[in-house]
């Protein structure tokens, strides 16, 4: 059964009953309508990964309006939105109580199963990705999944984009901000060979001054198979380019005077970024019990910034032109044996390499800065590598019907060089193998209730282009940091038409560390424990009403760890995570032609600073609603309405990175009320 595209974030395990959510033995549930081939072969689905796992469909995102794809994980339960709002700087989306800032880049991201952080982890490869070229999205929670080393701290985000199909979508767009976009997606598929491509366009001035963004995307993909369906081949291609202006952050008293304005010196502030991605993606079953799976991947990474942080500074230090240029190639392979009813094999390997540059000049005090003049300073010249070999095996027990249990062992090693400004060269910290167990276990009491329990380790290692990531001189070593995670679940359908789910979950870190991107340093939090509740209810009432809501209460502390000055944080709260996130709604169908929906959003306030002293900002509710007109059978108009209450609400981060002023809170306020209408047609 399909649901409407209108629904907001409908948690339904009622859809694609071959697939997740409506079989027992796992414990994920599905949003909206996932489309899985036939020709999907014996490769092992996420549904073995026995966490709290959420899949969102294509038609739960293809017509919302978002200026950043990362924003349509607002719709799925326990997401934080970060939304930095700074031009291609955007935000991210992140969850289990690892925040969003840039310090700790918890979350792994993928796109089609291909690796796609930067080197620091940020999530910026998304934006290449469109609403409209989605087939779904998968947010993997927790520390069990020993599919994925680097990055993977909290758990992994994959965006599957359309592959195969025949059809020709498009979507015209405009709305506030004088905001323009255009979508359209083509999928061919005859015989043997299928063919998919996007083009995307997007202009706004922005909700506020200095905000002016221009981007657009191009993709390609093509895939052929033999006459058996047992081998499949094929191609994808990416370009995207974007240009865009940063309002700059505000002060608290600029803030009051106008939440639209960007202040003098930042007029200048700017973003020119290019990214290209390219993978070639190989599945081969080998018989009717093996299949093989492999990804050789390249992404490239251009990035030219111009950056003011503060007004009272009289130095040069926050005038900054950062620039990036990322090159990452590397393979993943995996093969999958089902030697029998109660065993299963699944064995992978993956390499990654990594040859960077990063480039920051400093520039004397200005309004506005004028990012033309000769540089005060280069601060860095630096060209770095990072390479990464890893490999994983996972067993799928099921002695029983109602009985899995997955025990699993993942490793990773690192090595790498940087070169420097000045002619200094060094060598990557030496982790050695980092060992990460896993074990997993699910029971099914009833058809409608599956138990699942879960125990993981996961790492995070020292990211950058200098000290302390590579052995500068008289730089000390530094051991990776090991995260241990637990979970105890249930899921579990409380009456006809609805789906349920419950846990609890704790990960506690060894030796932390967060990069402080302002300054380019690293400030160690020592061992820090997270832990939570996540709660999440959907209940289809009849065929018009769906009601879902989901509530996560969240908590990050430090456990043991000291300022420079010596200053003890245990106790202290982890910066910038807010202790609960809500998302509620419903959504409506009124007959075949009229649809509504409803939406809200709402996160907690959190401490802006480590020592936890400078208060709590952040916290926001935010109501969202929609409508929709079936004009024909193959064309449709939606409008929605963000913000409906006009709530004022903003993204807050502790300026304390330079000297010669006081330490304050820094502001970058959310829009307001905004309204946008699409026209939709589907051939």
């Amino acid at each position: 059964m399909k649901t409407t595209s209108a629904s907001l974030a409908v948690l339904t395990a009622m859809v694609m009953t071959d697939l997740y959510a409506a079989q027992p033995g796992n414990s994920t549930i599905t949003l909206g309508e996932v489309r899985v081939s036939k020709k999907s072969g014996t490769a092992l689905r996420t549904e073995n990964v026995l966490t709290s796992v959420d899949v969102m469909g294509g038609d739960q995102v293809e017509d919302k309006n978002v200026m950043n794809s990362w924003q349509l994980l607002g719709q799925m339960p326990g997401i934080q939105l970060t939304e930095t709002g700074q031009g291609a700087e955007s935000g991210k989306a992140t969850f289990r109580a690892f925040n969003g800032e840039g310090y700790i880049n918890g979350i792994k991201v993928l796109i089609d199963g291909v690796p796609s952080n930067v080197n620091s982890g940020n999530q910026r490869f998304i934006d290449m990705v469109f609403p409209l070229d989605i087939d779904y999205i998968e947010v993997v929670r927790g520390t069990n999944d020993p599919r994925y080393g680097l990055h993977n701290i909290g758990g992994n985000i994959n965006y599957a984009t359309r592959q195969g199909g025949n059809y020709i979508d498009s979507r015209l767009t405009y709305g506030s901000f004088d905001t323009r976009e255009i979508q359209l997606a083509v999928g061919h598929e005859e015989g043997n060979f299928a063919q998919n491509y996007l083009l995307a366009k997007q202009d706004s001035d922005g909700f506020r001054d200095n905000g002016n963004s221009n981007k657009y995307a191009l993709g390609g993909k093509w895939f052929v198979s033999d006459d058996a369906q047992t081998f499949r081949i094929g191609l994808i291609a990416r370009l995207y380019h974007h240009q865009a202006e940063e309002g700059g952050f505000l002060t608290r008293q600029e803030m009051r005077a106008s939440r639209t304005r960007s202040p003098a010196k930042n007029a200048n502030d700017s973003d020119d970024r290019d990214m290209k991605h390219l993978s070639l993606h190989m599945d081969w079953q080998l018989n009717d019990d093996l299949n093989l799976s492999s990804k050789l991947y390249y992404n490239s990474y251009n990035d030219d910034r111009t950056v003011t942080f503060t007004s009272y500074q009289a130095g040069d230090a926050p005038r900054q032109r950062r620039l990036w240029d990322e090159q990452q190639s590397g393979v993943l392979s995996n093969l999958t044996w089902r030697a029998n009813d109660l065993l299963t094999l699944d064995g992978g390997i993956s390499f990654e390499e990594q040859d960077n540059a990063y480039r920051r000049q400093r520039y004397p005090y200005g309004v506005p800065t004028d990012f033309d003049a000769a540089p005060t300073r280069i601060q860095n010249d630096d060209h770095y590598t990072l390479r990464n070999l890893g490999a994983y095996v996972q067993g799928i027990i099921q002695p029983t019907e109602s009985l899995k249990i997955i025990p699993a062992m993942r490793v990773d090693k690192f090595t790498g060089n940087t070169n420097l400004l000045g002619g200094e060269k060094a060598s990557l910290q030496d982790y050695g193998w980092i060992r990460q167990p896993k074990l997993s276990v699910i029971y099914s009491l009833t058809q409608d209730v599956d138990v699942y329990a879960n125990w993981g380790r996961t790492f995070q290692i020292l990211t950058g282009s200098t000290g302390p990531a590579y052995m500068t001189a008289g730089q000390g070593r530094y051991d990776p940091s090991i995260n241990t995670g637990k979970e105890l679940g249930v899921k579990f359908r409380p009456f006809e038409g609805s789906e349920a789910r419950l846990s609890v979950w704790q990960q506690d870190a060894t030796d932390e560390v967060a990069n402080m991107p302002s300054t380019g340093t690293t400030v160690g939090l020592g061992e820090t424990r997270r832990r939570g509740v996540d709660m999440q209810i959907t209940a289809q009432l009849n065929d018009q009403w769906t009601l879902w809501g989901s509530h996560a209460i969240q908590e990050a502390k430090v456990i043991k760890a000291f300022t420079s000055a010596g200053e003890s944080l245990a106790g202290k709260e982890v910066f910038s995570t807010p202790r609960y996130i809500s998302n509620f709604g419903a959504d409506y169908r009124f007959n075949d032609s009229w649809r509504f929906g409803v939406q809200a959003r709402a996160q907690g306030s959190y401490y802006i600073d480590e020592l936890n002293e400078a208060g709590k900002y952040g916290g926001f509710a935010v109501l969202d609603a929609n409508a929709s007109y079936q004009l024909s059978s193959t064309t449709s108009i939606d409008l929605q309405l963000k913000n409906l209450t006009d709530r004022e609400y903003e993204y807050v981060w502790y300026d304390n990175f330079f000297w010669g002023g006081d330490d304050q809170p820094m502001f970058s306020p959310a829009p307001g009320r905004s309204a946008y209408v699409s026209l939709n047609m589907k051939l």
